[in-house]
């Protein structure tokens, strides 16, 4: 007899093995029809998976947390097939799913086209339509390596070669169409019910740049086309978004050639980019940290000694000078270390925090790059807390009770939190990192939220709390950290007097809430479409005269806001007013002030928002104080 326990506790009972599609029916004819794939004691498999033995028994449907997953799995294999069907000399090679759908990778003569695309998608949903079984099948690895030769893929069998012999290889086909996949699929193509593929991009094999270039197909899938129709709309609101094109509208940044990841701000992007560094700045003062500074360039014996030589490397930029090797800092913590190091220090000095606004280097593919999101150069807003093992806790709970003001200030209050667990390249042993781990859980137990957690996901050094905003149109973007390390203190020969005067290592906490300023800053400038809140704005306020006998009055009402510190612009030029409010406006200026002879008068202005909304006339007194009551606090 085979039991059979279902998620609401019920049992059903078999007399001879099944398959999990035998179960589904069983339980009726619209789960059957319903059923994607079957999960066993918590292992997704196909629904042909044959169950010969007691199991806890999910049956997946459109509604389950894991169906999205296996539908973009599946709609990969659905593009491959129809691909290798109009371009039969493509070999395939990978085709995971990612954030929002999936991509494949092909080899061919040339790059598809967007006419390409185009007649792709269009067979692809020619086999949708004609439902297609898709079949799983197991092979020795040897034997499929031939098989694949036979077929002409390559790329498929120097995969397979690379599967240590005695692992079970599962293979799915749909028609003539086979691949080699860990599963599971859905049963057959007619499930797949709404996709578009979105664009094409060039990707190394295996990713090494040292390799022939593919060609990748990126596309989405979602369970219904109103789901779908809504992600298109967000990629299209994303488009118009793109803080590139934005930045360049508004003239705040740009990046060149010559300095590939680096970024040059002009005066209102790093009018913008202050604005969130004095903020941050104030953010440090009121949590109890010392700012410092720290050389960009260090000898590599302290990076070997840190963990850094052997952990992060391939990720750094190296220099030498009079027969000695150097590093271009990719993160700030060892010099702060050094700074720790300086003097002797006793457990009443503890907690220590330093904080800075530390230049950073890392190496990273140029292939990788994108705007202000990937850099090779950026500004962390880096701090670290020296403390006992015993403070780790309120230490925690303070930087959460910080970060998230600071997100709400900034216009985020959808955050997620993460714990990112040990991965399998780290430092110390599992002990050290029981205790890190479970430092994190109590803190984040005590401040009363929920997290999620990523296993494999921590940094070398330790596991890391992540905060993840989302932004105005859904996005997430993880930004702040904190990060508990046992083990850079003692590599480091950091240590403090202990009660006892005995000499201890610290705890270091590794902590940022905006991270990369360069990353935050292209987070802000999507979220707010360039239109950023008035405190934010790199330009406040623009006084637009209607003829020549008001410039003298606007010029001086510019001058008296400015020395209330607001940032203004002066807009005296001879050409029509109704111009300059158009072309202020498209600058996303968030107040444009008109003044007549009727407001040189009376000493007003006359008030327009950046939505076009008049307030009518105002004394400049009574719009100071409106400007002021919009930014006090945060500017």
């Amino acid at each position: 007899m085979i039991n059979v326990t279902l998620p609401d506790g019920s049992n059903r009972a078999f007399d001879a093995p099944l398959s999990v599609g035998d179960v589904a029916a069983s339980i009726g004819p619209g789960l059957a029809k319903a059923a994607l794939a079957g999960k066993i004691d918590g292992q997704l498999v196909d629904l042909s998976k044959s169950i010969d033995r007691d199991v806890k028994l999910e049956i997946v449907t459109e509604k389950h947390e894991d169906a999205l997953e296996i539908i973009r799995h599946s709609t990969a294999h659905l593009l491959a097939q129809a691909t290798q069907r109009l371009f039969p000399k493509a070999q395939v090679t990978i085709g995971p799913v990612i954030d929002n759908g999936f991509y494949y990778d092909f080899a061919f003569e040339r790059p598809f086209t967007p006419e390409d695309l185009q007649a792709i998608e269009a067979e692809m949903a020619k086999i949708a339509k004609q439902k297609v079984p898709v079949q799983r099948s197991v092979m020795e690895r040897d034997e499929a390596v031939e098989f694949f030769k036979d077929k002409g893929e390559l790329y498929k069998a120097e995969i397979i070669a690379s599967i240590p012999s005695n692992e079970e290889l599962s293979l799915y086909s749909q028609g003539e169409f086979i691949d080699l996949c860990r599963g599971p699929h859905i049963p057959d193509t007619g499930r797949i019910k709404a996709f578009k593929l979105l664009k094409v991009a060039g990707a190394y094999w295996r990713g090494d740049s040292r390799n022939e270039m593919l060609t990748r197909v990126y596309g989405t899938a979602w369970l219904n086309q109103k789901d779908l129709d809504a992600y298109l709309h967000q990629i299209e609101e994303a488009e118009k978004r793109d803080h590139r094109k934005v930045g360049k509208a508004l003239h705040l940044f740009h990046m060149q050639e010559e300095a590939p990841g680096m970024v040059f701000w002009h005066p209102k992007g790093w009018s913008l980019w202050q604005s969130v560094e004095q903020y941050m700045r104030r953010a440090y003062k009121d949590g109890g940290y010392q700012e410092v500074k720290c050389p960009s360039i260090l000898d590599v014996s302290l990076w070997k000694r840190s963990g850094h030589w052997d952990n992060y490397q391939e990720n750094m930029f190296f220099t030498a000078s009079e027969h000695r090797e150097y590093a271009l800092k990719p993160m700030n913590c060892p010099g702060h270390v050094q700074i720790f190091n300086s003097g002797l220090h006793s457990y009443r000095d503890l907690p220590l925090r330093f904080g800075e606004f530390g230049s950073c280097h890392r190496n990273e593919p140029s292939g990788a790059l994108h705007g202000l999101m990937r850099v090779r150069a950026f500004t962390q807003d880096d701090g670290h807390v020296f403390c006992t093992e015993a403070q780790v806790e309120d230490e925690v709970k303070a930087f959460h009770r910080q970060a998230l003001k600071v997100y709400s200030d900034f216009g985020f209050d959808n955050i997620d939190i993460k714990l990112a667990l040990r991965p399998e390249k780290r430092i110390g042993d599992d002990a050290v990192w029981d205790s890190a781990e479970a430092s994190l859980r109590a803190a984040l137990s005590a401040c009363g939220v929920e997290w999620e957690e990523l296993p494999g996901e921590g940094a070398f050094y330790g596991p890391k709390i992540e905060y993840h905003m989302k932004d105005s149109l859904g996005r997430a973007w993880q930004c702040g950290t904190m990060q508990v390390d046992f083990m850079m203190p003692q590599r480091l020969d950091a240590e403090y007097v202990a009660e006892d005067n005995a000499r201890k290592h610290p705890v270091m906490l590794h902590r940022a809430i905006v991270g990369s300023l360069e990353r935050f800053i292209g987070i802000l400038i999507e979220h707010y479409a360039g239109s950023f809140p008035a405190w934010l704005a790199p330009t406040q306020v623009v006084i637009a005269n209607i003829t020549d006998a008001q410039a003298e009055f606007a010029s001086e009402v510019s001058k008296s806001l400015q020395s209330k510190g607001f940032r203004v612009v002066a807009d005296l030029r001879n050409e029509k007013v109704g111009y300059k409010i158009r072309e202020h406006t498209l600058q996303r200026i968030p107040f444009v002030l008109v003044v007549g002879d009727r407001e040189k008068e009376s000493g007003s202005v006359a008030v327009r928002r950046r939505s076009g909304e008049d307030l009518g006339s105002m004394k400049v007194e009574a719009f100071i104080d409106l400007l002021s009551s919009e930014i006090d606090g945060l500017r």
